[in-house]
């Protein structure tokens, strides 16, 4: 007997909001019953477990014990770029001069997530 990982659940201070920033990154969609001022808010992904939303009411304080890795579509420096314009933040540069390694980005609550290189950019390297 086993057990499937049904959703990450992500503590946060505006479900409804910080919801809209994870969908416009994974280009997802909310649920569709969910909506502005609702406590808890689901991204449905089209592979894996949902992205569940619960608003808590103490704030973030310390490093994520555990966070997202996106792998993009596009290079790596341009998803780095889009994230930022989405209201994302940098936290660590993690990026090597021969093209290896990852960012640490905050999503706008403060919730750290990493984006690694994508297919393109790992083929282009030959690794």
């Amino acid at each position: 007997m086993v057990s499937v990982v049904q959703n990450v659940a992500i503590d946060c201070a505006d479900a409804y909001g910080l919801a809209q920033f994870w969908s416009r990154v994974t280009g997802r969609p909310l649920g569709p019953e969910d909506g502005p001022g609702d406590r808890e808010v689901a991204v449905r992904l089209a592979e894996g477990p949902v992205l569940y939303f619960s608003e808590v009411p103490e704030p973030k304080t310390i490093k994520n014990r555990i966070h997202l890795c996106l792998r993009p579509e596009d290079t790596r420096e341009r998803e780095v770029e889009r994230l930022l314009a989405l209201g994302a933040s940098m936290v660590a540069d993690r990026r090597n001069p021969d093209g290896s390694g990852w960012t640490v980005l905050a999503d706008p609550e403060g919730n750290e997530f990493c984006v690694l290189r994508s297919e393109s950019d790992r083929a282009a390297m030959g690794s």
